[in-house]
C-alpha cells in the first residue's frame, strides 16, 4: 500500500483560510476535494492518502471524517480539536463515535503561528496532548526552527506518544538552510517516537528554481536524523502546486528517497505511516 501521508481539502467560498490570504497564494486559493486527487493519485500510483486539517475549526475535523468515510481512498484524517479545551476527551470521543470516526488517526495545530514559541509546552497545551495520547491519536507538529525547541521538549515528556514532524520543519531551503534546523531536528529525531514527514520541502525552495538535487541535503539529513523506519512521504497536495504540479513533487521525493537506498523508498512510501498513524490498512 503506498501512502500519500499529507495532502489537504479547501474552499475558500465556503470557509476562512487567514493563511491563504497573500497575493502569491491566488493559484490555489479555490476549492480543491477528493474528486480533484484521486485521478492524480491513480496516475502516480499511490493507492490511499491521509487528509491534514488546513484552519483551526472543529467543523472541517468533522467535514474530513465526512470526507473519508464516503471515499476509500482517503485512510486516515489528521484534523483539529481546541488543545486547550478542559472538555477535550469529550469532544474527542464524540469524533471517534461520529461516521468516518475510524479514521481519525491524528489532531494538528498551526505552532507555528501562535506568538509564543513555546506554545506547545503550556500548561493547558500539555493537559490537551495527554487527553489526544489516551484516544490513541498521534500528534503531528507544524513548527519551523524556532519552535523546534518546544517540540524537543514535548516528545520527551511523552515518550509512549506517537509524533510526526510535518514538513521536516520546514527548513529554508531557499536561503540555503540553516545550521539551528539542522541541529535541533537531529536533536528531535533522537527522540525516538517522533516521525518526519518529507512533504512540503519544494515550497520551501524558491518555487520557480528548484530540482530534486537541491532538495536531497535536506532529505538526507532528515534521514540521517530519523533513519529509514521513520520517514515518511507526502506531496502537500495542493499547497505543492505552487511549486509544480503532484507528479513533479513525487518524482522528485522519489528520486531522493532512491538516492538513500531502495528500502529508504519503500519505507517512506507507506509503511512508516501506517506505522506511525496505526492506519486500519496496516491489517
Amino acid at each position: 500500500m503506498i501512502v500519500d501521508a499529507h495532502q489537504h481539502f479547501w474552499d475558500p467560498a465556503g470557509a476562512d483560510y487567514p493563511w491563504m490570504a497573500a497575493d502569491e497564494l491566488t493559484p490555489i486559493r479555490r476549492a480543491f476535494g477528493p474528486d480533484d486527487l484521486a485521478p492524480l493519485l491513480k496516475a502516480n500510483g499511490i493507492d490511499a492518502s491521509i487528509v491534514v486539517q488546513c484552519r483551526s475549526a472543529l467543523e472541517e475535523t468533522e467535514q474530513f471524517l465526512r470526507i473519508a468515510h464516503e471515499n476509500p481512498i482517503v485512510v486516515g484524517v489528521v484534523g483539529w480539536v481546541d488543545l486547550t479545551d478542559s472538555a477535550l476527551g469529550d469532544t474527542l470521543d464524540r469524533l471517534r463515535a461520529s461516521r468516518g470516526g475510524d479514521k481519525l488517526v491524528g489532531i494538528r495545530h498551526q505552532v507555528h503561528d501562535e506568538g509564543d514559541p513555546d506554545w506547545l509546552l503550556r500548561e493547558d497545551v500539555q493537559r490537551g496532548l495527554t487527553a489526544v495520547f489516551a484516544h490513541d491519536l498521534a500528534y503531528d507538529f507544524l513548527v519551523r526552527t524556532r519552535e523546534l525547541p518546544a517540540a524537543i521538549a514535548t516528545a520527551q515528556a511523552f515518550p509512549q506518544a506517537r509524533f510526526v514532524l510535518d514538513h521536516a520543519a520546514k527548513p529554508p531551503i531557499a536561503d540555503g538552510g540553516s545550521n539551528d534546523w539542522a541541529d535541533r531536528i537531529k536533536a528531535l529525531g533522537a527522540c525516538g517516537n517522533v516521525w518526519c514527514k518529507i512533504s512540503g520541502l519544494a515550497t520551501e525552495a524558491a518555487w520557480d528554481d528548484w530540482d530534486a538535487e537541491r532538495l536531497l541535503p535536506f532529505v538526507a539529513h532528515a534521514a540521517s536524523c530519523f533513519g529509514e523506519d521513520r520517514l515518511i512521504f507526502g506531496s502537500d497536495w495542493p499547497v505543492c502546486l505552487l511549486a509544480g504540479n503532484y507528479g513533479e513533487i513525487k518524482r522528485a521525493l522519489e528520486a531522493c528517497l532512491t538516492q538513500l537506498g531502495p528500502q529508504v523508498r519503500a519505507k517512506a512510501f507507506g509503511v512508516n505511516a501506517t506505522r506511525a498513524y496505526r492506519l486500519a490498512i496496516a491489517k
